[in-house]
C-alpha cells in the first residue's frame, strides 16, 4: 500500500487538466519541489477548496506513483491565502515574480527547507508591507545564495583583484563567471553588464545584511538600472528561460 505523504506546501503554479482536473506544482516544506495531478479539482467541494490558487500555502497531501513524473494530490487544505497580494497591482507583480523565480531556480524533488522558508517569508512580507525593489533584490541575493549561485562581488572573479583596493573603479559582471570583473578581465568575456562603483556597493551591501527591510537610500536611477539588470539577466542566465513577470516591475524607479 503507498503511504500517504503530508507537508506544508505553497502552490507556484497550476493550469487546468481534462475536463475537471488541474495539473499544479508547489513548493513544499518537505519533499521539495513537486508537480502533481488534482482529480476532480474543479468540481470539488471539499479537498480542494480555494487551495489550488498560486500564493497559497496549504496543507499538501499526496502519494508517489510508481511511474511517471506527476505525484497523485490527494488532498490541499488551505492554511493561509495571504488576502492583501491580489489587492494591488504592486504587490500581484511582485508576488508573481518571486514565485516564478523561485520555482525557475530549483529543481524538480530538490529538498531545501530554507528555501520553503525563504518564499513563504517573502510572501508574507509582501502581503504586510509596501513593495519596493530593495526588497525585491535582497530577496533575489539570499535566493540565488540559498541555491548555489552566489554572486562574487568582493573582487574580481578571474585575477581575484580586491574591489576595497579600487573604490572608485568601474567593474563589469559576468554571469557566465558568476561575478564581478575588473576592466582587463571584462574584455576576454564577450557578455558583460556594466557595474558602477556604486552599484557594486549597493550590491555588497545588501547581500552581507541579509536582510529584507534594509534602511532606503536615494539612488540615481542609471544605478538602480545597473542593479536590476545585473541580477536580473544572472538569474535569467541560470533559469535558462525569460522571466515572464519581470516586464511588470519595470515601473518601480527606486531602490
Amino acid at each position: 500500500m503507498r503511504a500517504c505523504l503530508a507537508t506544508p506546501a505553497i502552490v507556484l503554479r497550476a493550469k487546468p487538466y481534462g475536463e475537471s482536473d488541474r495539473i499544479v506544482s508547489f513548493l513544499t516544506e518537505m519533499h521539495g519541489k513537486i508537480t502533481g495531478i488534482a482529480k476532480g479539482a474543479k468540481r470539488s467541494r471539499k479537498r480542494f477548496v480555494n487551495s489550488l490558487e498560486p500564493f497559497s500555502l496549504v496543507n499538501l497531501r499526496f502519494y508517489e506513483r510508481p511511474q511517471g513524473d506527476l505525484v497523485f494530490i490527494l488532498s490541499s487544505d488551505l492554511l493561509f491565502s495571504f488576502p492583501k497580494l491580489v489587492t494591488s497591482l504592486d504587490r500581484i507583480s511582485f508576488a508573481s515574480y518571486l514565485v516564478e523565480i523561485t520555482d525557475g531556480l530549483v529543481g524538480e524533488g530538490q529538498e531545501d527547507r530554507l528555501v520553503f522558508q525563504h518564499l513563504k517569508n517573502g510572501l508574507r512580507y509582501l502581503n504586510e508591507t509596501d513593495a519596493s525593489l530593495r526588497f525585491l533584490t535582497s530577496f533575489e541575493l539570499k535566493l540565488l545564495n540559498l541555491v548555489g549561485y552566489q554572486p562574487v562581488l568582493d573582487r574580481c572573479k578571474r585575477c581575484a583583484k580586491d574591489r576595497r583596493d579600487h573604490p572608485s573603479s568601474r567593474w563589469h559582471f559576468s554571469p557566465r563567471d558568476g561575478g564581478i570583473l575588473c576592466e582587463p578581465c571584462s574584455r576576454l568575456r564577450k557578455e558583460t553588464l556594466p557595474l558602477g562603483a556604486a552599484a557594486v556597493e549597493v550590491l555588497t551591501d545588501l547581500q552581507a545584511k541579509d536582510s529584507s527591510t534594509p534602511a532606503r537610500r536615494s539612488l540615481p536611477s542609471s544605478v538602480v538600472s545597473e542593479i536590476r539588470s545585473v541580477v536580473m539577466r544572472f538569474i535569467q542566465y541560470h533559469m535558462e528561460r525569460e522571466i515572464k513577470s519581470a516586464p511588470f516591475l519595470y515601473r518601480f524607479a527606486s531602490i
